[in-house]
């Protein structure tokens, strides 16, 4: 199979790919997502099996316009403001899906549906065109670390898909923030994004509801339950700014033979670089933006080298740091190196 690489010049090339059950990557503010029309299931399967996705994973739409109205049924009574203040933008909203307007396997067997308008020109153009929603789960194999940019997409899926939107870098580089608007008692976070809880505060929000799942449950939005976001190699999460904990790590994994990299700011990888066999540098420690700008590249950037173990920095759950860190306990599967190893 032939994987076309399309720029915005020839977006109708992508277009009539998608109309005709293809499979199309496209570029987002987030990561990129692997598109189909979301009203084709023989389309939508192929999305699953190329990425190698459990099939009880719910899937995310993209769509073009904030009027949601021909897809959903009953929304609270503050969503077009909701809307009007994110959209387009990296917030995904769950809502009552109307029945036989999207193919089955979008929604996982679920009676609601995950909506999206994402803010990238190119995309909604595309969208526009095609004339109907898109899923567009991350263009990754499933359980990888996402894609931020197009070089990450045909890594994963050259001869596999049929062709790969061109467009830049991804500015935000973390998928959406995912909200659950069918609970009378208010927005619950499904998963954290770049729009945190305290940009959602003018709207009802229950905090209290957990978002943990039950082994047999399955996933109310993506990202909720299965691994994600993970290398190669197994990660080790360091909760310290002290060099000492460095140093033990650093010689504990050197005793082991293992080659090592480390995942950090920018004082960080120079306190240490030349101690270790690879560094990635996300930033000045004070710019959790800027570290979940490059996370992904940073972890397909080790995934591709040599190194046996990586040393990955914790930030401060604040802000978009309670998305960046909910990233990197997924990948790591919440190993912490601390002063007991």
């Amino acid at each position: 199979m032939k994987t076309e690489l399309i720029t915005s010049d020839y977006i109708q090339e992508a277009v009539e790919l998608l109309q005709h059950g293809r499979i199309v990557a496209f570029p987002t503010e987030t990561v990129y997502g692997l598109g189909a029309v979301a009203n084709d299931e023989h389309a939508i399967k192929r999305v699953y099996e190329v990425k190698g996705r459990p099939s009880d994973n719910p899937l995310i739409v993209h769509v073009s316009s904030r009027d949601i109205s021909a897809y959903v049924n009953r929304v609270p009574e503050y969503t077009p403001a909701l809307l009007e203040k994110f959209w387009p933008g990296p917030l995904t909203i769950i809502c009552e899906a109307k029945a036989d307007i999207f193919a089955p396997s979008v929604t996982a067997g679920r009676k609601t549906v995950a909506l999206r308008m994402p803010n990238h020109a190119t995309t909604l153009d595309l969208i526009e065109r095609v004339g109907f929603p898109l899923v567009g789960p991350s263009a990754n194999k499933s359980g990888k670390p996402s894609p931020s940019r197009a070089a990450h997409v045909l890594d994963d899926f050259f001869g596999q898909i049929e062709g790969v939107v061109y467009g830049e870098n991804s500015g935000i580089g973390i998928e959406s923030t995912v909200i659950d608007l069918t609970d009378p008692s208010g927005i619950v976070i499904l998963r954290p994004g770049a729009i945190t809880e305290a940009d959602l505060k003018d709207f009802p929000l229950n905090i209290s509801q957990s978002i943990e799942l039950s082994e047999n449950e399955p996933p109310r939005a993506p990202g909720m339950k299965y691994k994600h976001y993970a290398p190669r190699q197994p990660i080790y999460l360091i909760d310290s700014q002290s060099p000492d904990l460095w140093n033990k790590a650093i010689r504990k994994f050197k005793q082991e033979h293992y080659k090592i990299g480390i995942l950090a700011d920018d004082n960080l990888v120079e306190c240490f670089e030349r101690d270790v066999d690879k560094t990635y540098q996300l930033g000045a420690i004070e710019d959790a933006q800027s570290a979940a700008k490059y996370l992904y590249d940073g972890l397909r950037f080790f995934d591709k080298s040599d190194v046996d173990v990586i040393l990955a920095q914790v930030y401060e759950k604040k802000g978009i740091g309670i998305a960046l860190m909910n990233r990197l306990e997924k990948a790591s599967n919440h190993t912490y190196f601390n002063q007991k190893d």
